[in-house]
């Protein structure tokens, strides 16, 4: 199947189809005239790269993990250091959320003084 036909049944652009090529995740056969030649192996890359990308993983990541993924779901077959990418994910995403917790409870106390002190400023008024 052309480029378009694979952008269309997968929903990714085929923009971003020519940049999985370019970063090694996808390698079409090539027609005669030169055109790229996708497919239904192709589609389920596709699919699996997506699925990987919206559980947060950066393309690095996707290209170590994508030889590992053996279904449409999240299920992988044991790879070498998986389990320690998965894990400092989980531990990047942690430090994450705490830094912006952190973030969120300064910011919250800055509105409450600000708040409390406009409030207090009319009652004097």
């Amino acid at each position: 199947m052309k480029i378009g036909q694979l952008s269309r049944r997968t929903g990714i652009s085929v923009r971003m189809l020519r940049y999985y090529e370019q970063e090694g995740l996808l390698s079409p056969a090539r027609r005669a005239s030169g055109y790229r030649d996708y497919d239904e192996a192709d589609a389920v890359t596709v699919r699996r790269i997506r699925m990987l990308g919206e559980a947060g993983l950066k393309l690095d990541a996707i290209r170590a993990f994508l030889p590992c993924v053996t279904d449409d779901r999240p299920d992988f077959d044991p790879c070498p250091d998986l389990l320690a990418a998965v894990r400092g994910r989980i531990h990047d995403l942690d430090a994450r959320i705490d830094s912006l917790a952190r973030s969120r409870q300064l910011l919250a106390g800055y509105l409450d003084r600000i708040e409390t002190g406009t409030a207090e400023k009319e009652k004097a008024a």
